[in-house]
């Protein structure tokens, strides 16, 4: 009888593991890098405010340090924005949305930077916040930005930026485009 039940409670113990183990499968998300199921196309635009402080009315960021003496690259300058972003390369078109947040320069040998933004939408079309984050290797003809999560529209949204830049006037203006990818939407 002791064997009988010992059976019984190994079978059903077996068979409640195979049975988990095939939801937690099931449960998993195949991402096809080929479609995303969401993308846009939209261009980022950054007014720097002059060193003397004069374009307060332009200027859509600012150098909130200065850079260290280490290379000759701008390393350690740290710069926050609230920068628009439009769906075309038009400083002036209206924007369907605000780029809020920091980049600083990252390297002693080069210039490259480290960007953390939230993308904040409040249209008719999108609401909510895509939060991007990644090293931008300014060299690079695109560069790929990691998109770690959002709210509203974009609630727990997950996938790739693609950045190229479109202008760049010096350390006054530039201009990138990024290609959003999500790979993860719910």
């Amino acid at each position: 009888m002791k064997s009988i039940v010992s059976t019984s409670f190994l079978i059903f113990f077996f068979l409640f593991l195979f049975l988990v183990s095939q939801s937690a499968f099931a449960a998993r998300k195949t991402i096809n890098p080929r479609n995303p199921c969401k993308r846009m196309v939209l261009y980022y635009h950054d007014l720097l405010l002059n060193a003397n402080g004069t374009d307060v009315e332009n200027s859509t960021s600012a150098a909130v340090t200065n850079p260290t003496k280490l290379g000759n690259y701008v390393f350690g300058k740290l710069i926050v924005f609230d920068d628009p972003v439009t769906k075309d390369e038009n400083l002036h078109s209206p924007p369907v949305a605000k780029a809020q947040g920091f980049y600083f320069y990252d390297m002693k040998t080069d210039y490259t930077a480290w960007f953390a933004y939230s993308l904040i939408f409040n249209s008719t079309e999108h609401k909510g916040t895509l939060n991007i984050m990644g090293a931008d290797l300014m060299m690079e003809k695109t560069r790929d930005f990691s998109v770690v999560g959002g709210t509203g529209d974009f609630f727990m949204a997950r996938g790739i930026a693609t950045i190229t830049t479109q202008a760049f006037e010096g350390i006054k203006y530039f201009r990138l485009k990024m290609d959003i990818k999500l790979y993860e939407c719910y």
